[in-house]
């Protein structure tokens, strides 16, 4: 099968899997009715085959592509795929880190499906060569910020991933991202000492959303010392917030939902018990039964910083699928998550590049979380 398949899967499953009302997934009650069409709502091998369709698109595509960059000399002003072998492609080196993520997750998630031309591509990026070009680019002196801590906590994700993958390649995977992801880890613990205040923004600074996945790494790895330093700096940061307001929320060019993140990572952090008196003290209002959030509208989804708010409401549906299994007091939250990921989803298959090189990532992540426990 070759790599054009995985383009054509992208209108294909648009209309099959997504749009229309003449492929609907009979399962319980996750298909949910939006006007005269049905959305599944289950991660199943039809949403794999779809959701890995997007990074395989991108993920070699040099440009367009947005450069983070601080030059201090003629000779840094390279192409990206010179500065960046392995993480090029997909506009941006979070997007194209992340979009390497969702395709392993894939691989291990469903085994069953096609998977000779990801692993074909994936062996070409996380290459040892090229993988010692990206850590020598991030050790240079005026990249100490670079992707902090956005692309520092997908590339965590991405070696974590790979972690006892019982896989003769992702074996690979873990040894050759090995040195990047150990930099990242102690640029961790060298940075949040003096990170006096959290960045709440929720765009890619929010310190919430880095130290989470931080700290999901630390646990996976066994790294003690990073996990106790997240949590004692999570606590500083976050433990006496109370009575927030929701309705505050998003700015115009949030991805994240900076609010929700906070509740996710305290969620992680503290025994239930605590967490609950935490909870009701920051947004008492979920435990309100009839609890609704109305899902972000984008208004121009070829403005890549107005669709952002796609991911808003898969940042949304993930963290409040994660708190509704706290208590049975929250599972209402799981409506509203639904309702969130029910919105967006038809949207990550619009044709709109802006939104396409990364919405996989957040649907995945949603989708992923809305199937545990079930």
């Amino acid at each position: 099968m070759s790599r054009s398949f995985f383009k054509t899967l992208l209108p294909l499953f648009c209309i099959l899997a997504f749009l229309t009302e003449a492929c609907v997934y009979k399962v319980q009650d996750d298909d949910i009715s939006i006007g005269n069409q049905k959305v599944s709502l289950i991660l199943n091998k039809e949403h794999a085959l779809l959701l890995a369709s997007l990074p395989m698109k991108c993920m070699e595509q040099e440009f367009p592509n947005k450069l983070n960059q601080i030059l201090s000399d003629s000779t840094q002003l390279q192409r990206p795929k010179k500065l960046h072998p392995a993480f090029y492609g997909c506009l941006d080196w979070h997007s194209a880190v992340h979009g390497q993520w969702l395709l392993v997750r894939l691989m291990k998630e469903f085994p069953e499906m096609e998977q000779k031309e990801i692993r074909e591509m994936l062996s070409q990026l996380l290459t040892k060569e090229k993988l010692k070009a990206e850590l020598a680019y991030l050790q240079r002196t005026e990249n100490t910020s670079f992707e902090r801590t956005y692309g520092w906590a997908w590339l965590l994700r991405l070696h974590g991933e790979t972690h006892q993958w019982n896989d003769s390649l992702g074996r690979i995977f873990n040894q050759n991202l090995q040195p990047l992801a150990d930099h990242i880890v102690e640029s961790y613990i060298h940075f949040l000492p003096k990170l006096n205040f959290p960045i709440r923004s929720g765009e890619h600074t929010n310190t919430a959303f880095g130290l989470s996945a931080a700290y999901d790494y630390a646990q996976k790895t066994g790294h003690t010392e990073l996990e106790k330093m997240i949590r004692e700096r999570s606590l500083d940061f976050y433990q006496k917030d109370e009575q927030v307001q929701l309705e505050m929320e998003p700015s115009g060019y949030d991805f994240l939902s900076p609010i929700l993140e906070e509740a996710r990572l305290m969620q992680k952090i503290m025994t239930k018990k605590e967490y609950l008196l935490w909870l009701n003290r920051y947004l008492p209002q979920l435990f309100n039964p009839r609890f609704s959030m109305d899902p972000a509208e984008v208004s121009d989804r070829k403005d890549g910083k107005l669709v952002h708010l796609d991911g808003v409401n898969l940042s949304r549906a993930r963290c409040l699928y994660a708190i509704s299994r706290t208590n049975k007091r929250l599972v209402h939250l799981r409506k509203v998550a639904d309702k969130h990921l029910q919105t967006t989803l038809p949207r990550i298959v619009d044709g709109e590049y802006m939104g396409e090189h990364w919405l996989a990532s957040f649907a995945l992540n949603a989708l992923l979380e809305r199937n545990i426990g079930r």
